[in-house]
């Protein structure tokens, strides 16, 4: 399997995942949440990067996206790029992280491991983006990306989840301004 991101019509609508390596979940710490929704901000706001769901769960992030400029590859890249750097260096500076020296161990080796990754490696290099062609596939992935929380157990309904486009949808206030469907 290629380790790059396939997006055959740069311009269409995309389903995509992506999870830390070995599944940890990282996730669980606030800072480290709002690496990746300040990330998210700045791809729409300055790189044009369309947001149609978001969700963060413990070891992993969906996202239902569109890119204005045709570029959703670069864009993403770049976004994982940032915040790898950005929560690994979360991570070495937070005192109270008591899984720092376990983490930042496991992230080192994974690195080491990988041949285009210099020090530490956050992301798992296999994602697969999946094109939505219908009205009914792009329906089915929001309802999988807001159902994912209560499906795992952590809340009764979609859009008690803090992390998540669901908050939008059900006009709550959301960490992320978001495009609708």
């Amino acid at each position: 399997m290629s380790r790059k991101y396939k997006f055959h019509d740069k311009g269409g609508l995309y389903f995509v995942s992506f999870a830390v390596i070995n599944w940890i979940d990282i996730f669980i710490r606030e800072e480290y949440c709002l690496i990746i929704v300040d990330s998210l901000n700045y791809c729409r706001i300055q790189l044009g990067l369309e947001i149609y769901g978001w969700c963060i769960m413990p070891s992993h992030v969906h996202l239902m996206i569109r890119a204005k400029n045709n570029n959703p590859e670069i864009i993403l890249g770049r976004m994982k790029e940032f915040t790898s750097k950005q929560i690994v260096k979360a991570i070495a500076n937070n005192k109270k992280e008591s899984r720092r020296e376990w983490l930042l161990w496991m992230m080192k080796r994974a690195g080491m491991k990988s041949s285009n990754v210099k020090n530490y490696q956050f992301w798992q290099h296999n994602n697969k983006p999946i094109e939505l062609w219908s009205n009914e596939v792009i329906d089915q992935k929001l309802n999988y990306i807001h159902r994912n929380p209560v499906v795992a157990g952590f809340v009764l309904e979609d859009w008690h989840w803090k992390y998540s486009s669901a908050r939008s949808y059900a006009e709550k206030e959301s960490l992320l301004e978001i495009d609708y469907v």
